[in-house]
């Protein structure tokens, strides 16, 4: 089986193609294949499959999986790389178009300088990922800014962003020394977010930039998050921090986020940055026999569709993967 390994910010991912699985995408697959040091090594898997039909127009459908087998809606570095990937393989002859994700409708649009700008939808600052529990206290209506939670012992002012995905973002000193490890862990499984949640931890600069460090979801701390820093810039202008456009610096690098004016329907958000292709590779017999594929097979075989608990058609064989 072929695959490709891309990044974006240093933040990896390994591109398959749906139509190519020999076997189940199995959460115990997943992990293997992301592992550094037994596999190819990755931050997760982009998974290339046709759209279902759901959303109009869409060109290709993206699934995200972390190395724990969780299924996020959506991965801002990945997309920029799905992107990519798409018209480096001919899928796509335009600039722009859709792709279908689970948080729906994305839309990227290649530039002429190999960077991709996304509109990444709207930013909300509530939704049904974040709720009332012990050890915080948010509004009881109306967005939940400048809410506060006890995380490792310590109480956090935050604000709540969701990009199709949730976020928390937490102003701190300097994100270059904070325990991201510690505090990042118990905030992602805090109650106050019942489908746990990404944590940025933030610096708002003197020369109107903004520096963070991320702790993602089902993941942990990671180079880049697109998402992220799209929650970021919108919290930063929400909060009337900084104006829009919004440099964000993450440690493998910077992103650009364009927030818009508020609508009844949230703050229109856009992503700018860069992916690149690492490698492409084929696994060898002896890597797919420890999968748990067959060796050497040339096309897909019967139950290569089951992908994560996910039946042919699509639908959740159980409850819906979180990441």
């Amino acid at each position: 089986m072929k695959l490709a390994k891309w990044q974006g910010l240093g933040n990896d991912y390994l591109v398959v193609e749906e139509s190519a699985l020999p076997g189940p995408l199995t959460t115990e697959v997943i992990g293997l294949l992301c592992d550094r040091h037994l596999g190819v090594g990755a931050d997760g898997i982009l998974l290339h499959g046709r759209p279902t039909g759901t959303v109009p127009g869409a060109v290709a459908r993206m699934r995200v999986f972390n190395p724990d087998g969780g299924e996020p809606e959506m991965c801002g570095n990945g997309i920029r790389i799905f992107a990519r990937y798409l018209a480096r393989s001919g899928a796509v002859a335009e600039p722009g178009f859709v792709v279908e994700t689970l948080a729906g409708a994305i839309r990227p649009r290649l530039l002429s300088n190999g960077s991709v700008r996304v509109d990444m939808g709207r930013a909300r600052f509530r939704s049904a990922n974040v709720a009332a529990a012990p050890g915080a206290e948010i509004p009881t209506d109306g967005d939940v800014v400048d809410a506060r939670l006890i995380a490792a012992g310590e109480e956090y002012g935050f604000t709540f962003v969701d990009v199709g995905n949730p976020h928390c973002v937490i102003q701190v000193d300097d994100p270059a020394t904070f325990d991201v490890a510690g505090v990042g862990a118990a905030v992602e499984r805090h109650p106050v977010f019942p489908n746990r949640v990404n944590v940025e931890f933030v610096r708002v600069e003197p020369d109107g930039s903004v520096r963070m460090r991320v702790w993602e979801r089902g993941v942990g701390e990671t180079q880049a998050c697109g998402t992220g820093a799209t929650a970021v810039g919108a919290a930063c202008v929400r909060l009337r921090l900084l104006e829009s456009p919004v440099l964000v610096h993450l440690l493998g690098g910077d992103l650009v986020i364009e927030v818009g004016p508020e609508g009844g329907d949230g703050w229109p958000v856009f992503m700018t940055g860069s992916a690149e292709e690492v490698f492409s590779c084929e696994l060898s017999s002896e890597f797919l026999r420890r999968l748990g594929w067959p060796a050497g097979a040339g096309d897909p075989v019967e139950g290569a569709a089951a992908v994560a608990g996910t039946t042919a058609s699509g639908e959740s064989a159980d409850e819906p993967a979180r990441g």
